[in-house]
């Protein structure tokens, strides 16, 4: 039996169970076509390894000098921690650029003639782009160990760490996807990167702690998401972490925080992504 059809018996098929099996067999084809298409263009991984180069080079020996970690403590090591949690927000905004790049082409208009699940277009999107934050895991850690980083809480936890930054990481992809499908060209979703996700980045404690900020502003920066992965991160590796000292709940509890937040944008983004993509394709 062709994978065509039995695709069609599988959609036919009134089983959960079978119409799952497919739709995940749908989503892993499409998640390989978009990693082979990365390994043919390897200009599209910029953002995920050049880009957090040039800021872990610029906030370590141009701002570096300039900024204290309240409680003493390596700056090095305290920016790197937080960097980890910076990655995500660059694997959102290439999700949406992306997204919106397939429905210009017309080519989600081809996918939807073949008979795959709805959900597996966009579940393979966000895949492909998960492996590409792996790539930048990998190049934070280099570049960290080069500056002076550290992990000085055992490999576990630093494994622990690092699924964690996946783990968000995945939720936010979900977020770009919707992005992605509310505008009208590329162009437009990479302007929505630098309007909504890049001072998702600043407002939080990657670069500087939240203690020097005006208070509405610390407020927001200490339930920002990225502020609760990046404290995480550096509790888990041992790098120094000022935003323990803030009541806030998430800087008390920012592993189990990270989690809820991912939990949070998934149960909002993804159903929210498949609508979207169903009344375009409807269209």
């Amino acid at each position: 039996m062709s994978a065509t059809v039995a695709a069609q018996v599988a959609t036919s098929d009134g089983s959960l169970l079978v119409r799952a099996w497919w739709a995940l067999r749908n989503s892993l084809v499409l998640a390989r076509r978009g990693v082979e298409r990365i390994i043919r263009e390897p200009s599209q991984l910029l953002d995920v390894t050049i880009q957090p180069l040039i800021f872990v080079l610029l906030f370590v020996y141009v701002f570096g000098s300039a900024i204290r970690v309240p409680g003493g403590g390596n700056y090095h090591e305290y920016l790197i921690g937080g960097m980890f949690g910076m990655a995500l927000v660059g694997t959102a905004q290439g999700t949406a650029v992306g997204v919106s790049t397939d429905m210009a082409t017309g080519l989600t208009d081809r996918f939807r003639s073949l008979p795959i699940a709805r959900s597996a277009v966009l579940t393979g999107r966000v895949i492909a782009d998960l492996l590409t934050e792996i790539v930048a895991v990998l190049v934070l850690v280099a570049t960290g160990l080069a500056v002076g980083w550290r992990i000085h809480n055992g490999l576990g936890n630093a494994l622990l760490a690092f699924v964690l930054c996946l783990l968000i990481a995945f939720a936010m992809t979900w977020a770009g996807a919707c992005a992605g499908m509310l505008v009208k060209n590329p162009e437009a979703a990479a302007a929505v990167g630098f309007i909504f996700f890049l001072p998702m980045v600043f407002i939080s404690n990657t670069f500087v702690p939240t203690q020097g900020m005006p208070y509405w502003l610390q407020v927001v920066a200490n339930w920002n998401p990225v502020s609760a992965v990046a404290a995480a991160c550096r509790n888990l590796f041992g790098n120094p972490n000022p935003s323990a000292d803030i009541s806030a709940w998430p800087m008390q509890h920012p592993e189990l925080a990270t989690v809820l937040w991912s939990i949070a944008l998934l149960l909002v983004f993804a159903p929210l992504a498949v609508h979207l993509y169903r009344r375009k394709t409807r269209q």
